[in-house]
């Protein structure tokens, strides 16, 4: 420090130092340190003002920034550490603990919208029990973790609403109970904000119990839910869901009088008793009208069924029906997690390292254009993964393993054009998480696995389908570089793991299409051929891919949507066709909204229960789909990218298309109760399935025909385009020709396999005038 000023007395010296980086320092000193009551102006304008500690800014003391933030409080160590309160340049105040320059611990914030929270934090962020206060009157007290509200908690709104329940990320999550305004009551479960699974209705009029009785039957232990519906069988979550719902019901009323006459034993007249039967008839008949309660389901915020049920016909049902008829098992995802001790465990250990360590090597590199050396079986990476590690890679918990990455700058450079970020990529398949391991839908005897955010699927090969892939690659970079919407299979990284047996396992890994936040009700194979193109209807359940005969319903999409799709089909085609490929397929995925398989109308026995006589079906209904009128399930307007709910899957890429009826422009669709998704080529388009069935008309033996039209979402792509037209495949051709129509089989030469898969995909997705 350069001196500059003394100032003496009797018991203290106080200096002005500047420093040569322009800070200055006017305060006590203990020694050449400052240590005391100090002043501290640095260069840039921010100024502490208060104690020091052997030239450590600790103990109390005010700090304003440039910025014009203060905080006024304890420091340690030069952090904000202990109690203390922070003004920023927003308005917003904090009030509190601090560690390590975070809010930790007890704290209250009121933000510049006039928000406040209070209760714990932990590094910034909401954390453990506290309450928060919008601006408008609604209040969340409940558990928070990462700053959102994850846990059991309690949400009132200002309108009179009230959830009791659990949450998680911020939105209602697991089993709760929904109190609305108007005195009716849910009791049921809810998935991302969303109504989704079984629950009760109860009408207004029932009687709601006090929310300790709620949180009494769920409990807490140290400040944690002590019920993990997680882990619970549907059947359990059932038990619990009617636990609360018994709690929701009126007690019967019974008069003071007959209720002594019982207590004290005493003994009725026959006239006492056929006067009390008569006059609490009424009452019974009452009391089971308020009895009536609503079973419902509920699939993504849809409503799919509703029966009215009474309480004791609830009740009274079996574990054995409930599960049969009443609770249907939810799909909790596709696959199974690969835990310690699966017989696929130290593969995926391998798969991960091998990837975290290619990524992280190639990924630094400045990007540039792909060479000719780029490509090809020498472009590659190689490396040993002892289990002790090496000078260039760490120690593991696996087997030893030799990793082989093919073209890896290639793949970059795709990765690059697909719009997939590097970390984002080494953290869905490499992070803490496991991989999903799922059934091949095929004949190949692939293994498919999934990322636990279910955004890419890696998929073993044959040796020969590596041998095409890195033939085809150079033209493959080529055309998905062109042609931005096509619908090929988007291809991230090709890699081979070779093990001390001398076993070898390659791996290629794709972007997942059906990553998406809505549920996939029906997904089909589709090639176009019709031998052996069925799946057994007993082996079928709805995470089940279908074939070609197996597929019922037509697709009317937008005129130009249509043209542009069969034109990127067109495209795509032309291109597998030149590298003499054959065997792949169209994978469709369809969203019902409302799902066909659990339509939202009421069956039979909810007619008659609700209407008391059984009314034939009117033959009205039946009619062409061109005159059928029905509210659409979704909306479109134009594309507002601050408003699109979710982040881009690893499927989603290219331009966005149009939409008449919102003006020609680019366009969202917004899916009530579900979200606000962006409508690409393939991706999140809306159309109407139109479902062709025989009917029989009342007296008559003629069959007429009746369609049922759905609004659906459709997710299109290419898919298993590794299978060369070979000699193999000839010969196998030639065979089956002897025995099937040569045009029904799936190996058929290249040009004809391509004509005949666009011509079967043209009747899948018939042209019509209006959607």
């Amino acid at each position: 420090m350069e001196h500059t000023a003394d100032i003496t007395n009797d018991e203290d010296i106080i200096r002005e130092e500047h420093l040569p980086n322009g800070d200055i320092y006017i305060g006590k000193f203990h020694g050449p340190v400052p240590h005391g009551f100090g002043k501290y102006a640095w260069a840039d304008g921010a100024l502490y003002e208060g104690e020091w500690d052997q030239c450590k800014i600790t103990g109390k003391g005010r700090i304003v920034w440039q910025s014009g933030a203060v905080y006024e409080g304890e420091v340690c160590g030069g952090f904000l550490e202990g109690s203390g309160t922070s003004k920023e340049v927003d308005g917003s105040v904090y009030n509190g603990s601090w560690h390590m320059s975070k809010y930790e611990g007890m704290g209250m914030k009121t933000y510049p919208n006039f928000d406040v929270y209070e209760g714990f934090w932990k590094e910034g962020l909401q954390e453990g029990l506290g309450k928060y206060t919008w601006s408008n009157g609604t209040t969340y007290v409940g558990n928070w973790k990462c700053g959102k509200m994850s846990g059991k908690g309690v949400m009132q709104w200002t309108n009179g609403d009230l959830y009791n329940g659990y949450w998680h990320n911020g939105l209602m999550h697991g089993i709760g109970y929904y109190r609305y305004s108007d005195d009716t009551s849910y009791v049921g479960t809810w998935n991302k904000g969303l109504k989704d699974g079984q629950g009760i209705l109860y009408p207004a009029g029932s009687e709601i119990p006090c929310d300790p009785l709620f949180s009494e039957l769920f409990g807490y232990t140290n400040n944690s839910p002590a019920v993990n519906i997680k882990g619970l069988c549907p059947e359990k979550i059932m038990f619990l869901i009617l636990t609360l719902a018994r709690l929701f019901r009126r007690s019967p009323r019974i008069s003071n009088g007959n209720v002594s006459a019982i207590e004290g034993g005493c003994a009725l007249s026959q006239e006492v008793c056929n006067t009390a039967s008569s006059s609490t008839e009424g009452e019974r008949r009452m009391e089971k009208e308020r009895d009536l309660v609503y079973e419902r389901e509920y699939m993504q915020g849809v409503l799919i069924m509703e029966r009215p049920r009474y309480w004791d016909e609830l009740k009274a049902m079996s574990a054995k029906n409930r599960k049969q008829n009443l609770w249907r098992r939810h799909v909790k995802g596709p696959g199974e997690i690969i835990y310690k001790g699966h017989k696929s465990y130290f593969l995926m250990l391998n798969l991960q390292l091998g990837i975290r360590y290619t990524v992280g090597k190639i990924t630094p590199v400045p990007l540039r254009e792909v060479r000719s050396s780029d490509f090809g079986p020498r472009a590659r990476i190689r490396m040993h993964f002892p289990c002790e590690g090496t000078q260039y890679t760490p120690p593991h918990h696996s087997i030893n393993f030799f990793w082989k990455d093919y073209c890896p700058m290639v793949f970059r450079n795709l990765r690059e054009m697909f719009k997939i970020d590097a970390a984002d990529y080494m953290m869905s398949i490499c992070g803490g998480d496991s991989l999903k391991e799922l059934s091949s839908p095929g004949k190949s005897g692939s293994i498919f696995y999934l990322s636990q955010d279910e955004r890419f699927v890696i998929k073993t090969l044959k040796k020969s389908e590596v041998k095409v892939l890195l033939k085809m690659l150079p033209k493959y970079y080529v055309h998905v570089g062109a042609y931005e919407n096509t619908l090929i299979t988007k291809f991230f990284g090709l890699h081979r793991i070779t093990l001390k047996s001398g076993r070898k396992v390659r791996f290629v890994v794709m972007g997942n299409m059906f990553c998406t936040e809505l549920r996939i009700h029906r997904r089909y194979d589709l090639k176009g051929s019709t031998q052996g193109r069925f799946t057994k209807k007993e082996n079928t359940k709805e995470t089940s891919t279908l074939k070609d005969l197996d597929l019922s319903y037509v697709f009317y999409v937008e005129k130009s949507w249509r043209k542009a799709l069969f034109r990127q089909i067109s495209m795509d085609c032309m291109f597998l066709e030149s590298q003499s490929i054959i065997d792949y397929s169209m994978l469709l995925g369809i969203h019902f909204r409302a799902p066909e398989h659990l339509r939202s109308h009421l069956d039979q026995d909810t007619a008659l229960l609700a209407s008391g006589n059984s009314a034939a079906r009117n033959s009205d209904d039946t009619m062409h789909p061109d005159e059928t009128f029905r509210q659409k399930g979704f909306l479109l307007v134009a594309h507002e990218p601050g408003s699109v709910s979710g982040a881009p899957g690893s499927h989603i890429r290219g331009s966005m298309v149009r939409a008449s009826e919102a003006g020609d422009e680019e366009v969202d669709i917004v899916l009530p109760g579900t979200g606000r998704l962006r409508v690409q080529l393939g991706v999140n388009m809306p159309a109407q399935a139109c479902l062709k069935v025989q009917d029989k008309m009342a007296g008559s033996n003629e069959d007429y025909d009746t369609y049922e039209v759905y609004d659906v979402v459709l997710y299109l792509g290419i898919i298993d385009i590794l299978q060369e037209y070979n000699v193999k495949k000839h010969i196998e051709h030639c065979v089956k020709s002897l025995k099937y129509d040569p045009l029904s089989i799936s190996a058929v030469e290249p040009s004809l396999y391509a004509k005949r898969f666009i011509s079967f995909l043209e009747k899948v997705f018939p042209e019509q005038q209006q959607v």
